[in-house]
């Protein structure tokens, strides 16, 4: 993979990782399109320009782990680590089949080179800081990324982590919520308002960054920032649009777990090009 910190580039990765998102569940005939494409700038921008990692050796042991909370995503992933060459692209639209690598969760026992099996929400904070922490114990110098759903950090786990990571001052680890105001039943602020979520994270001790999660200069920024954050843990909340790059697709709740049909997937990839 060539790694870059050019914003153009970046976008332009982006715009052919959201094709493959929305190919594959295309082809699938089921997936998670809209928190795929919401999180898409801060996966893409994680991957090709601020983790230090390598394809060709996904097990060295000064890497930077990544964890994807919000497993149903996986999209996303899967097509970022394709595109850095973990993964084959052409298998992309394997999705969700029997016998694939591509999963409809994140499985370590398919694609070794993923760090957790994910997808029960709720619990990759927990994993992603034991990960931050084993590293300082072990004077490793890797850093934990973990992205979140909004609609996940309504579970009383996170803020379990949330204070076990305080309270530790596990600085090492970096949560980003895609803050994308919908989960699956509808608009989070109908079902279990996060509100004052800046407020809430900054009580529970960590160093609070609130960016636009489509803004690739603002992503780069913020974690550039969190990296010189010392004896605290670092949260990211990035204001994100659901189903981001389709306009049909964008800010509906339907989007959420349901897959476009061959028509509906002609129509969004015309906004991609």
């Amino acid at each position: 993979m060539t790694k870059t910190s050019n914003p153009a580039e970046l976008a332009a990765i982006s715009k052919t990782v959201r094709r493959h998102i929305l190919e594959m569940i295309t082809a699938a005939k089921s997936g998670h399109p809209g928190g795929s494409l919401s999180a898409t700038e801060l996966v893409v921008t994680l991957f090709f320009d601020i983790m230090k990692h390598d394809p060709a050796n996904p097990t060295w042991a000064d890497r930077d782990r990544f964890i994807l909370g919000k497993g149903h995503a996986c999209p996303v992933l899967y097509s970022v680590m394709a595109e850095c060459g973990y993964t084959p692209v052409d298998k992309l639209n394997t999705f969700r089949q029997l016998g694939s690598i591509y999963q409809g969760h994140p499985d370590v026992r398919f694609i070794p080179a993923l760090e957790a099996s994910t997808g029960s929400l709720g619990e990759g904070l927990s994993v992603a800081l034991g990960m931050a922490l084993a590293a300082r114990f072990n004077g490793c110098p890797s850093r934990t990324f973990v992205v979140l759903g909004d609609g996940e950090i309504q579970e009383g786990q996170i803020w379990e982590a949330a204070m076990f990571g305080a309270f530790h001052k596990i600085d090492n680890v970096v949560a980003i919520v895609d803050w994308n105001k919908i989960q699956l039943d509808g608009f989070v602020k109908d079902i279990m308002p996060l509100d004052p979520l800046v407020e809430k994270w900054a009580s529970f001790g960590w160093h609070v960054i609130n960016i636009d999660g489509h803004d690739i200069e603002a992503v780069q920024k913020a974690f550039h920032e969190a990296e010189t954050v010392k004896g605290k843990p670092t949260v990211i909340l990035a204001n994100t649009i659901k189903g981001k790059g389709v306009s049909f697709m964008e800010n509906n709740p339907k989007w959420h777990g349901s897959a476009p049909s061959k028509d509906e997937c002609e129509l969004a990839l015309k906004e991609l090009v």
